[in-house]
């Protein structure tokens, strides 16, 4: 019987390990409702100092950022919203295109009596930003921009032709029906195909994340920031023109098994004074696949001065 007893403690040991919990937040933070641009923006602000904005993307929420957040809430004043219509954020209308999103990021910023701000982002948080930057070239010092393209800028016409981004059209009535009651089905396919072991997107996070994109009008929202990815290219290109190429710092970065170098040609065609870096043993979800060698390479970036 002690021996049974000792198995099982040691087999119920072993389980806790492997089912590795999302890393939290540090209590330094709080949860704000932010009404800004006609809509209600989720967010979470901790820490003193200059201001950083960290922006998620598609399939997760700002929730993906608490290890950056937890490191650089020494230091800066970290602000992390939810994109307009995900996670915790209100389901707004529409409002979907990245520049109507960028008026979102300014709104939050202006509640906060934030002037002056890095800008971090991540996937469709890329798009955010880079809108966000190019209208607001005064008010963002730098600007880090992970693994995903931008609609209108660089390859983006060769980009879209790659068969494993099918789903930038998926969408619509039908579709969101089809996924209705599967959201786990459908989000598993993103975190498996685009990490490079998708054993590093943990059952934790994978729970985590579905719960939030279950919630009624989640999908929805989901779907429709990209069914406004042609209309973002329009607007990219427009802006491109409008106020030329970005001033301030940025760092490209790229998974080392998904973008890669890419973010940097990507970001050349839209920046002067761009700084190329690539995640080690990652592939697109950085933050949960190598967050130490993530941190390793932003934080850098915005202590070094301008």
């Amino acid at each position: 019987m002690p021996r049974l007893v000792l198995w099982l403690i040691a087999a119920v040991a072993f389980a806790g390990a492997a089912h590795a919990e999302m890393p939290a937040f540090p209590a330094a933070f709080r949860i704000q409702e932010i009404a800004a641009n006609g809509t209600t923006i989720h967010v979470r602000v901790g820490g003193h100092g200059p201001a950083v904005v960290l922006l998620h993307g598609y399939g997760e929420t700002g929730d993906m950022w608490a290890p950056l957040a937890a490191d650089l809430v020494r230091d800066h004043t970290v602000v992390v919203p939810d994109l307009r219509g995900m996670g915790l954020s209100a389901r707004a209308a529409g409002g979907y295109d990245k520049k109507t999103q960028a008026g979102d990021v300014a709104g939050v910023l202006d509640a906060l009596k934030i002037d002056k701000t890095d800008v971090v982002a991540h996937d469709i948080g890329n798009m955010v930003a880079y809108s966000f930057a190019v209208q607001n070239q005064k008010r963002v010092t730098r600007l880090v921009l992970i693994d995903a393209p931008v609609p209108g800028i660089g390859p983006w016409e060769e980009i879209l032709k790659n068969p494993l981004l099918w789903h930038f059209r998926f969408g619509g009535p039908d579709m969101e029906r089809l996924v209705a009651g599967r959201e786990r089905i459908y989000l598993d396919r993103f975190w498996n195909e685009f990490s490079a072991n998708p054993a590093n997107f943990t059952e934790d996070a994978r729970a985590h994340y579905a719960a939030l994109y279950a919630r009624p009008g989640a999908m929805h929202a989901g779907f429709e920031q990209f069914h406004a990815f042609d209309q973002d290219a329009v607007d990219d290109k427009a802006l491109l023109a409008q106020y030329g190429k970005l001033t301030m710092p940025v760092l490209a970065l790229g998974g080392e098994k998904s973008f890669g170098p890419m973010m940097a040609t990507v970001m050349r065609a839209a920046a002067d004074n761009v700084t190329e870096g690539v995640v080690p043993a990652s592939g697109h979800w950085i933050m949960e696949e190598n967050p130490q060698a993530t941190i390793a390479l932003v934080r850098p970036f915005l202590d070094k001065p301008l």
